[in-house]
């Protein structure tokens, strides 16, 4: 059994710890409404971004149509963009998104796809790195930025088109966590090319008889839009991952708190029985002791 010394360093110790967790959940707390408004906000954008994309492939032939949204005509090259966090401590945060990647990616290899990976966040860098670390494209780590923006996303959305306009790959697939509440983040995937167009995501205005043309012509503003929505779907999924970060950090931080509370309180219970039993040791051997005399 512990001495009553070691038992009151580690109450002391866990306490410590308490003080700890529970600053990290009151800054999460904090941070999160801020990082929910703005993901809150991206996503009507992007949305709308998808609307406009559906409503003009309707009038582009599949001869004509630009190649991030036609397609390469192959199904073989397949580069997954996972977008984790910087760090952790948010409990199964980083860890749902790697998994759900790693279901992708053993998926796709046993089907005998080649597979490439950009990795976005630092977290999931490093779970990947030594099983499928020989995929690595590029790395990027977003921590120095305190806030994002389209500026943010623009080198790996370039870093994107470019190996899909060279040939290098024929599908583009994003893994993220979509932000549904404090107590809900859902690890999604999102293909980015070829753009998945949604049928009921462009439903036309009913223009009541008119008709409309576009100047320049369809093909050349889903040339120009396409790409800028690779780079607004990947802030969207930065914004939903900042979100759901501290949302997952606030429980998990709230959890461990908790905890430390339930041990430091056993811990206390322990060293008062045993302070208890050394006490009425010593006034037994007091007693006997006198009794002897």
């Amino acid at each position: 059994m512990a001495s009553l010394k070691e038992m009151r360093n580690r109450i002391a110790s866990v306490k410590s710890i308490q003080k700890i967790t529970k600053a990290l959940q009151m800054v999460a707390a904090a941070k999160l409404r801020g990082a929910t408004d703005a993901a809150e906000r991206a996503r009507p954008y992007a949305v709308r971004m998808s609307a406009v994309i559906a409503n003009l492939a309707r009038s582009v032939s599949s001869e004509n149509a630009p190649a991030l949204l036609a397609g390469t005509g192959r199904d073989q090259r397949h580069l997954i963009v996972v977008a984790t966090g910087d760090r952790g401590l948010a409990g199964s945060f980083n860890s749902g998104i790697v998994k759900a990647a790693r279901e992708r990616i053993a998926a796709l290899l046993a089907e005998g796809k080649d597979v490439r990976l950009i990795m976005v966040g630092r977290k999931g860098r490093d779970a990947l790195r030594r099983t499928h670390g020989s995929r690595f494209v590029e790395t990027y780590d977003l921590s120095a930025h305190k806030r994002f923006n389209l500026e943010v996303v623009k080198p790996i959305a370039a870093k994107i088109i470019s190996l899909y306009e060279a040939g290098d790959v024929d599908v583009v697939t994003l893994f993220y966590s979509r932000f549904v509440s404090v107590v809900s983040q859902v690890p999604t995937a999102l293909q980015l090319a070829p753009a998945v167009i949604d049928a009921s995501a462009g439903d036309p205005p009913d223009l009541q008889g008119g008709v409309y043309d576009y100047e320049p012509d369809e093909e050349s503003i889903l040339a120009e839009l396409l790409p800028r929505n690779i780079a607004v779907q990947l802030l969207r999924a930065v914004l939903e991952n900042q979100a759901s970060f501290y949302a997952a950090q606030m429980t998990a931080m709230d959890n461990a708190t908790r905890n430390a509370g339930d041990l430091i309180a056993r811990y206390t219970l322990e060293y008062n029985r045993s302070r208890q039993a050394q006490i009425t040791k010593e006034l037994i051997e007091i007693i006997s002791g006198a009794e002897a005399l």
